[in-house]
């Protein structure tokens, strides 16, 4: 497996990877995107912004990059700094497929992107991905899978995704909603021919949504990668729109909120890599110190309290403005 690069990595921040949600397209659901992106959003300007994180990131030691078709122009931001950086041999590619972007680099449309798990979209989303990303594309995952979702149940899809498993590619899932620990459960028992089909599961925890983290720990002991997404909770673990007791282990740890959030995910033994979503390169040298953090257990305990109920969660995210 292609994480084999990482588990090999010594960097202290090797296990933190960045993924680009909220640079390559010109709205998102972060709050305080108004204050960190350029007023003029630009193709070229995000271009620009998501190259000089890449910059910021690789010189820093994150050796794992994230991106999705449905995150605007990511894949071609990515691959356009692949092809600029051909002595970057080391890092770990990931995409994932099952939504459509439709916003048409618009912040204020409607409807920012579809959802379809069926079979012709993965071979028209794997054919688009393979024409950007081509050899670079390490992991494809499927885009936030709900216990509803018939990818868990088509059988052909199954032997196309490990048709291509076959042929090099790791193979994986993100999950999204309330019922993230069921989907990662169904998934974990998809096979083909008698082996697993699933070698990675990137899922939402964070200091606010731990509702996951037992099926989690099942996909690790099962051999999985598991990757972390929104380990900020889409910005409401930073700065100011921190809750106060994270605030407080801030101040006593002498680092940003951001670092405090991230580094208590960074503790649980089943987390392989953390996502920084990252908008500025102010933003991810910030996230990067959460490998620095070190909390004790009264700290762990106080941040304990913090935790919500799923579906009050998802029903919080489920109303922030895309921006």
């Amino acid at each position: 497996m292609p994480f084999a690069r990482l588990a090999a990595a010594t960097t202290p921040t090797c296990h933190i990877g960045l993924g680009l949600a909220a640079v390559g397209r010109p709205g998102y659901i972060n709050l305080g995107r108004d204050r960190d992106l350029p007023a003029d959003r630009t193709v070229e300007a995000m271009r620009e912004r998501t190259h000089d994180l890449l910059d910021a990131a690789y010189a820093q030691g994150v050796r794992y990059f994230d991106a999705a078709r449905s995150y605007g122009r990511s894949e071609e931001f990515l691959a356009g700094w692949l092809r600029e950086r051909p002595d970057v041999d080391d890092v770990v590619v990931g995409s994932k497929w099952g939504y459509t972007y439709t916003a048409d680099w618009s912040p204020d449309a409607e409807q920012h992107e579809v959802k379809d798990h069926g079979v012709a979209t993965y071979e028209r989303q794997r054919g688009e991905t393979d024409a950007l990303l081509g050899e670079r594309l390490d992991l494809y995952q499927i885009h936030s899978l709900t216990p509803d979702s018939p990818a868990l149940t088509d059988k052909d899809l199954h032997a196309r995704l490990a048709e291509a498993a076959a042929r090099g590619a790791t193979v994986g899932f993100s999950t999204s909603g309330p019922a993230q620990a069921d989907a990662i459960r169904a998934a974990l028992a998809v096979t083909v021919g008698g082996e697993p089909l699933f070698r990675t599961v990137q899922s939402t925890y964070n200091a606010l949504e731990t509702s996951a983290e037992p099926a989690l720990a099942e996909a690790h002991a099962a051999g999985l990668t598991v990757i972390v997404k929104e380990g900020m909770a889409n910005g409401r673990l930073a700065g100011a729109q921190a809750p106060a007791v994270l605030r407080a282990v801030s101040e006593e740890t002498a680092l940003g909120c951001d670092a405090v959030a991230l580094a208590l995910v960074l503790r649980r033994p089943w987390a392989g890599v953390v996502l920084s979503g990252a908008a500025t390169v102010g933003q991810l040298g910030s996230n990067l110190h959460a490998a620095a953090v070190d909390l004790d257990d009264d700290q762990v305990a106080r941040l304990g309290a913090l935790v919500e109920e799923p579906a009050a969660y998802w029903a919080h995210r489920g109303q922030l403005p895309w921006h």
